[in-house]
C-alpha cells in the first residue's frame, strides 16, 4: 500500500471555505397551508416563514408594502414639528442654513437630498463635510466656528451629531439653532440641540424605526415640502437619493424602507436627476453578461465590472445589487479616498455634462480604491499567515497593524479578512510614529463596541456598534491592546463560532432551477439587510468544469444526476481562487442570478458555500466498520478501504494488478501507483477516477 500522505505531494492550498451551515427547519405542511391562504407558491411561503412570518396578514403586508398604513411622521418623531418650524422660519427670513454631512454614502446622499430640497423651497443653504483624513467623523468645533463666522443661523446635521455634545453646545453658545438628524445609537447624554430627529429615539414598533440617515433626511424634506404646499417635482428626486443611500448604507429593507426602496428602484432607471443617470451610465448597471463575469469583482458589496456589450432591454426596475455592487461603491470610494464635494456636485447638479464628469471621477477613484484594497489585502494575508495563523484558534481574534496603509479602505480589507479567517478583525495603520488609527469588523457572536469599551483605557477615540467600529490608540499600547482584545474574545467566543455562519433556506435539486422559480422569487424583492436573498443548497453535485477567471474567481459547471438524467448549470464563485480546484463531488450553497448575454436569459448560480458531501464527511471522520471491502466496477474486481495516514483518514482503492489510487478529503489531487516512490499525481475529478471513487464509497456504505 502507499505509505506517504497525499498531502505531502499536493501543492499547499486552503481546501474549502471554513463555514458553518445552518439549514432552516422545513415546515412543508405549514408552508402549504400558508401558501393556499395567501395565493403564493409553497417555496415562497417557506422562505417567508424563514424570515419570521407566521400569519396571512404578515405575509400580505410584506408582499404588498404599499398596503402598510403609515402613521404621520409628526406622530412618531417628537421633534419633527419644531424642526419644521425652525426651517420654515429660516426660509421666510432668509436666514443662512448650513448642513454638516458625513463622508460615507449615507451621509453624502443625505447632504445632497437636503441641499436640493431646501434650495428648491427657497432656502439659503450651504454645506460642509469634515475631513476623513484629518478630522474624522461628525460635526466638530472648527466647523461650528466656521459656520458662525459665515453668518449661519441654523445648523442641520445629517447622518451625524447624536454624540457631538461639545460642538452642539458651542453652537448654542454662539446663538446658532441646531437640528440633529441622525440614526446612530443614542449616547447617555444627548447634545443640547433645538431638535433631534433619530429613529432610535422613537417606538420600536414604529415602521420608521429602521431608516438610515438618508431616511431621516427624506422624512424631514418631504414633511417640509408638504407643510409649504410645494411637493410638485420634489418627491421623485428625493426618493431616488433615499433609495441610493439606504441600500448603500445597508439599512434594513423592512418597514418603510422596503416600501420606499421598492418604489425608488422602479423609478431610478428613468430618474430625471442628471447625477443618477450619469452614475447608471458610467457604472453600467444595465449591463450584465456571461463573459463579463470573469472581470467582475468581489462578492458582497464590492466592485463588479460589467460587460458593456450585453444590455438589459428596457429594464422596468433596478435591483438592490445594482446599487450595492455598482453605484454604491463608486460613491463610497470618494468618501474613502477622495473629496466628498465630487459626490455632492454629482447629485445636486442639473447639468448632464458636469454630472458625467463627476461620475467619471467617481469611477477613477473607485478603480484606485479597488487596487489599494487588493494590495493591502494581499499584504495583510501574508502578514497573518506568517505571524498569527498558528495561534488563531487560541487568540480567536486578529489584530493586524502595518504602516503605509490608507485608513480609508482598511475597513473593506477587515471585512475580507473576516470572510477568510472567520474571526473578528481589528486592522490599523500608523497615522504617525506615535499613533495608530483602525477599523474593526465582526462575526455574529462578537460585539465590536463592547470589545472597544472593554479596552477603553488603552484607546484614544473609538465608536461603533455590534458589527463594526473605528478606533485610535497610542502606538505604544498596541501589544497591550492585542492582549486585552484576545482576553475579551476568549470570554465570548467558543471554538465553534470561528467559522462564518451560512444560513440556508431550503434544498433544491438542479432540475427545479428554472425561470419559473426565479420569477417566483421576485415576490421577495427588494432583498437586502433583514430580508436577505434566498440561499438554496444542492447535495452531492459533480463539478464538471472549473477555471479561474478575472481576479481570482472560479467559473464552473456543476451537474446532478436525477432518475438517470444529468442536469447541468453554470456557476460563479467570487474571489474563491484560493479554493481552486474544487473537489469533484461537493454540496453547494448558492443564490440564483439571472444572466443576460447576446439576447439570451439564463439562470445561473452564485456560489457562497461549498462543503464535502455529508456521506463523504462521515466516512472520513468516522470510517465505517469494517473499514474495507471488495466491489466490482466495469467487470473488474477492486478492494477499497479507509486507512489512517498522518492525522487524516485516506481512501485507497486497489485493482487486481496491485495499483492503488489514494485520496484524502477535500483534495483534487490523488496518487496512483504500486508504491509511494513511483506513484504519480492524478486529477481525481476526472470522470474515470470520480466514477470509481463513487463506486467504492457506495460499496463501503452498503457494508457499514
Amino acid at each position: 500500500m502507499l505509505e506517504r500522505p497525499v498531502s505531502e505531494l499536493s501543492k499547499p492550498r486552503r481546501r474549502l471555505p471554513n463555514q458553518r451551515w445552518q439549514i432552516y427547519p422545513q415546515k412543508p405542511e405549514f408552508a402549504k397551508n400558508l401558501a393556499v391562504l395567501t395565493n403564493i407558491s409553497p417555496i415562497i411561503s417557506q422562505l417567508l416563514i424563514n424570515r419570521g412570518m407566521e400569519t396571512p396578514e404578515q405575509v400580505q403586508a410584506f408582499l404588498n408594502p404599499e398596503s402598510l398604513v403609515l402613521p404621520s411622521p409628526l406622530e412618531d418623531f417628537p421633534d419633527l414639528a419644531i424642526s419644521l418650524e425652525l426651517l420654515q422660519n429660516a426660509i421666510a427670513s432668509q436666514t443662512k442654513i448650513a448642513i454638516c454631512g458625513d463622508y460615507d454614502a449615507d451621509g453624502m446622499t443625505s447632504t445632497a437630498l437636503l441641499l436640493r430640497s431646501l434650495r428648491t423651497l427657497g432656502a439659503q443653504v450651504d454645506y460642509a463635510i469634515p475631513s476623513r483624513m484629518h478630522e474624522g467623523y461628525g460635526i466638530n468645533k472648527r466647523i461650528v466656528e466656521e459656520f458662525h463666522s459665515e453668518g449661519v443661523g441654523l445648523i442641520l446635521t445629517v447622518d451625524n451629531g447624536i454624540s457631538a455634545f461639545e460642538p452642539v453646545a458651542r453652537a448654542r453658545e454662539l446663538g446658532l439653532a441646531v437640528i440633529i438628524t441622525d440614526h446612530h445609537d443614542i449616547p447617555q447624554k444627548l447634545p443640547p440641540a433645538n431638535a433631534i430627529l433619530n429613529p432610535k429615539l422613537i417606538a420600536e414598533s414604529s415602521p420608521y424605526r429602521g431608516v438610515a440617515g438618508v431616511g431621516v433626511a427624506y422624512i424631514l424634506a418631504v414633511s417640509l415640502a408638504q407643510q409649504l404646499g410645494e411637493t410638485k417635482g420634489l418627491i421623485q428626486p428625493m426618493l431616488a437619493l433615499f433609495t441610493l443611500g439606504t441600500i448603500a448604507d445597508l439599512a434594513p429593507l423592512t418597514g418603510v424602507n422596503r416600501r420606499w426602496v421598492k418604489r425608488g428602484l422602479q423609478h431610478l432607471p428613468k430618474s430625471n436627476l442628471a447625477g443618477i443617470q450619469a452614475l447608471i451610465q458610467v457604472g453600467g448597471v444595465q449591463a450584465r453578461g456571461d463573459e463579463g463575469a470573469g472581470e467582475q469583482g468581489s462578492r458582497g458589496a464590492e466592485e463588479k465590472i460589467p460587460n458593456p456589450k450585453s444590455k438589459i432591454q428596457n429594464p422596468k426596475s433596478l435591483k438592490p445589487e445594482d446599487i450595492g455592487f455598482r453605484l454604491g461603491p463608486r460613491i463610497n470610494a470618494i468618501g474613502r479616498i477622495g473629496n466628498p464635494q465630487t459626490v455632492i456636485e454629482l447629485l445636486t447638479t442639473d447639468d448632464m455634462g458636469l454630472a458625467l464628469e463627476r461620475a467619471m471621477q467617481c469611477e477613477q477613484v473607485n478603480a484606485s480604491r479597488q487596487e489599494m484594497c487588493q494590495q493591502i489585502e494581499q499584504e495583510a494575508i501574508a502578514y497573518v499567515e506568517t505571524r498569527y495563523i498558528a495561534s488563531l484558534q487560541d487568540d480567536r481574534i486578529l489584530i493586524v497593524v502595518q504602516p503605509n496603509w490608507h485608513h480609508g479602505v482598511i475597513g473593506i480589507v477587515a471585512s475580507r479578512l473576516v470572510e477568510r479567517y472567520g474571526v473578528p478583525v481589528f486592522i490599523g495603520t500608523y497615522e504617525d510614529e506615535g499613533h495608530i488609527r483602525g477599523s474593526a469588523r465582526s462575526i455574529p457572536e462578537f460585539h465590536v463596541f463592547e470589545a472597544l469599551e472593554y479596552c477603553h483605557d488603552l484607546l484614544g477615540k473609538f465608536g461603533g456598534h455590534k458589527a463594526a467600529g473605528g478606533f485610535s490608540l497610542p502606538a505604544e499600547n498596541l501589544e497591550e491592546l492585542r492582549s486585552c482584545l484576545i482576553e475579551f474574545a476568549n470570554q465570548c467566543l467558543e471554538s465553534q463560532h470561528l467559522k462564518p455562519l451560512l444560513k440556508i433556506d431550503a434544498e433544491v435539486n438542479l432540475n427545479h432551477i428554472n425561470q419559473q422559480l426565479y420569477q417566483q422569487l421576485n415576490a421577495l424583492h427588494p432583498c437586502g439587510m433583514d430580508n436577505p436573498d434566498p440561499i438554496f443548497w444542492t447535495p452531492n453535485v459533480q463539478v464538471v468544469e472549473q477555471k479561474i477567471v478575472g481576479k481570482g474567481h472560479i467559473k464552473l459547471t456543476i451537474a446532478q444526476t436525477i432518475d438517470n438524467q444529468e442536469y447541468k448549470i453554470k456557476a460563479i464563485a467570487w474571489r474563491w481562487g484560493d479554493y481552486f480546484r474544487l473537489p469533484p463531488r461537493v454540496d453547494v450553497a448558492y443564490k440564483l442570478r439571472e444572466n443576460y448575454f447576446n439576447g439570451n436569459t439564463t439562470i445561473e448560480l452564485e456560489l457562497i458555500g461549498v462543503r464535502l458531501p455529508i456521506q463523504l464527511q462521515q466516512f472520513f471522520t468516522a470510517p465505517p466498520t469494517p473499514s474495507s471491502t471488495t466491489f466490482e466496477y466495469n467487470q473488474r474486481q477492486y478492494t477499497c478501504g479507509f486507512y489512517k495516514n498522518g492525522i487524516e483518514a485516506e481512501l485507497r482503492i486497489k485493482n487486481s494488478e496491485g495499483k492503488v489510487l489514494a485520496m484524502q478529503p477535500g483534495h483534487i489531487i490523488g496518487l496512483l501507483g504500486t508504491n509511494r516512490q513511483n506513484a504519480k499525481e492524478v486529477d481525481i475529478s476526472q470522470p474515470q477516477y470520480d466514477c470509481i471513487i463513487q463506486a467504492a464509497l457506495q460499496a463501503l456504505s452498503v457494508r457499514s
